[in-house]
């Protein structure tokens, strides 16, 4: 009990020096009780930590949603992360595989994603007199995230976003606060790898959770293996592509041990989120 009061005294004395950490310490008060919907990134990672040390691992529940859209690293991470942080952490099964319009992999696809998880979710929270939290910045609110609308609708709160933290802010209070997480590359669900309109199967997410795996093996942090068939199209940050050429029999292999057939490095770098984009552009402006 003491290290938990001596955790959220740290956290308070630290609102005095910016202002951006006491609204959240605000927002996070408010609540009382919360379920955090865990994936061990920056922003649920901020919310895990800051909601635990100032309000204690008894009265915040931090859940990670196991499902083949879910890396096996990120997995390991998140139990990695739940013992350094003293989270009172577990998992939850969900089959968003089984719902059509998700498998369908519409532009759609996320909302139906989060109606799974917050079904998921949603009794943990009720049972505990909480309410479930996700880790959405004031960033995400400008992508097409579907999966926003869906969570909102089912009584998820956005406690960053009421703080008004921003990707960067919510990196600088990270790094503060002493979270490793504070530099971590984006990781959405693997299903992000596949273009809009083609079928997502758990073979499929199971064939880029290996390239992806093995591109890391290799020494790349943060990357994309995007679908396309046999053709495996590989972004990386711009200055990871010279690294990528040097070492190109290597990326080779490992994307030819996943079931790839064809390899090809996207010379644009990363850019997380381009698929959803272009499916967007794609339906605003047809092609005659």
């Amino acid at each position: 009990m003491s290290d938990a009061l001596g955790a959220a005294e740290e956290l308070r004395a630290g609102t005095a020096g910016d202002p951006r950490l006491a609204r959240l310490c605000r927002e996070l008060e408010s609540l009382e009780r919360v379920v955090v919907a865990f994936s061990g990134g920056a922003d649920s990672g901020l919310l895990a930590a800051a909601s635990t040390r100032l309000l204690g691992a008894d009265r915040v529940r931090c859940v990670t949603a196991v499902s083949p859209s879910l890396a096996p690293e990120e997995l390991e991470d998140c139990a990695a992360l739940a013992a350094e942080w003293g989270l009172r952490w577990g998992t939850v099964e969900t089959h968003e595989l089984e719902v059509g319009d998700y498998a369908a992999n519409g532009l759609d696809r996320c909302f139906h994603c989060k109606v799974q998880l917050m079904d998921a979710l949603t009794p943990l929270a009720s049972a505990e007199g909480a309410v479930v939290a996700l880790g959405v910045n004031l960033d995400d609110l400008g992508d097409h995230r579907p999966g926003q609308v869906a969570a909102r609708s089912a009584g998820a709160v956005f406690p960053l976003v009421d703080a008004g933290l921003s990707k960067a802010a919510v990196r600088e209070l990270s790094r503060a606060l002493g979270l490793r997480t504070w530099d971590k590359p984006q990781a959405a669900c693997l299903a992000s790898r596949v273009p809009h309109g083609t079928r997502i199967s758990a073979d499929l997410l199971g064939r880029l959770a290996r390239a992806e795996s093995a591109l890391r093996r290799i020494g790349f942090r943060a990357l994309r293996v995007r679908h396309y068939g046999d053709l495996a199209r590989v972004e990386l940050p711009e200055a990871d592509l010279a690294l990528a050429v040097e070492r190109r029999e290597e990326v080779v292999a490992a994307l030819h041990g996943a079931g790839y057939r064809y390899v090809t490095l996207d010379l644009e770098g990363l850019r997380p989120g381009n698929l959803s984009r272009a499916a967007l552009e794609a339906r605003r402006s047809p092609r005659p």
